[in-house]
């Protein structure tokens, strides 16, 4: 009697965690069902890449209105439906401030670098690293898809990682050196890796509508894209296609930055460079400057700047944030990730 007692507690405190997930994390489509909406609509929505009630508030009635098989009306009711369950309004900056006290940072491998950052990524945002080649920018990037993993207290997110390598540059082996220094099964770190190889910039939007389908079945803590701008440096040439390339590139980054809003997961993304070679640049002590213009430097929550230090050291500087003030990090590249500079 006890044991079947026992067992029946287990099934009922199982079900709140399971009510308690979905209350907090996004709210799936299919929810639209207990409110009027047809569930043939909610399959027409979810084929359309509209996987959550958040990515239908996000998105402008006319993306609604191009599903097939959707009238105005139709549009205007379901987007009308899912306003009522997304608060969309105002609200006061005390909830704000609640709101963005309970946001996770996710640890960088570095004690300096976490200092400089007030705990290190910020989940719910963009965060921009860009430098010369070899500055640690794709070192980064492997070291936070193993500490996403951790536990919140160890510095972590506990949730998996989804990366898209532009520059064929993934190496799973580095995960599984920086797996055994935090003590983690590798097997397991490799398992919550999804991995994407993209070829041109039209592959790169598309794996976002698979990755709004995929984190609406799993937790996942960190999007990473190494590099957000390698494709279109060499899809778009000249300056006729600069037009192109920068409405692109926008919806691109507008696309990371509503995966950013809707499942709260922390976007990092690599930049590359461009030398100046102006004449300003004879006045200028580096004459290097991000690449993707205006449109990237509005999309990004957080930028880093990275260059290179003494041996295996590492400067990143804080050039551009709302909330951090300028300042500078000095980090190593060890062969178990990015760490401390050892003495």
């Amino acid at each position: 009697m006890t044991a079947a007692m026992q067992q029946q507690a287990q099934e009922v405190n199982g079900l709140q965690q399971v009510e308690e997930e979905e209350q907090y994390g996004p709210l799936l489509v299919r929810v639209l069902e207990q409110h009027g909406i047809a569930a043939n609509d909610c399959k027409k929505l979810q084929e359309a890449g509209f996987y959550t009630v958040e990515s239908i508030v996000y998105a402008p009635r006319k993306k609604l209105i191009d599903i097939k098989g959707f009238s105005e009306q139709k549009a205007d009711k379901i987007q009308m439906e899912a306003m009522k369950l997304v608060p969309t309004g105002f609200t006061t900056a005390t909830e704000m401030h609640l709101k963005r006290s309970q946001i996770i940072q996710i640890t960088t491998g570095s004690k300096e670098l976490d200092k400089l950052l007030n705990g290190g990524f910020e989940t719910g945002s963009i965060t921009e690293l860009f430098g010369e080649f070899r500055t640690g920018k794709s070192q980064l990037c492997h070291t936070i898809a193993v500490t996403c993993q951790l536990p919140i207290d160890n510095g972590g997110a506990e949730g998996k990682c989804l990366y898209i390598d532009t520059e064929g540059t993934f190496r799973p082996e580095r995960l599984l050196a920086v797996a055994e220094r935090y003590g983690l099964q590798g097997s397991d770190v490799l398992d919550n890796v999804a991995y994407a190889r993209a070829y041109n910039t039209d592959h790169q939007m598309a794996l976002l509508t698979q990755a709004a389908a995929m984190m609406s079945e799993s937790r996942y803590a960190v999007v990473v894209v190494d590099s957000a701008t390698a494709c279109y440096r060499t899809d778009y040439s000249g300056r006729g296609e600069l037009s192109a390339r920068q409405m692109h590139l926008g919806q691109f980054l507008r696309g990371l930055l509503k995966l950013a809003d809707e499942f709260g997961v922390a976007v990092v993304l690599t930049n590359q460079v461009v030398a100046q070679v102006d004449g300003a640049s004879m006045f200028n002590a580096d004459p290097k400057k991000p690449i993707g213009g205006n449109i990237m430097a509005h999309a990004s929550t957080t930028r880093l700047y990275l260059r290179k230090g003494r041996g295996e050291q590492r400067i990143c500087k804080i050039y551009d944030s709302p909330c951090l003030p300028e300042g500078e990090a000095v980090f190593a590249i060890n062969a178990d990730g990015v760490g401390d500079v050892k003495d």
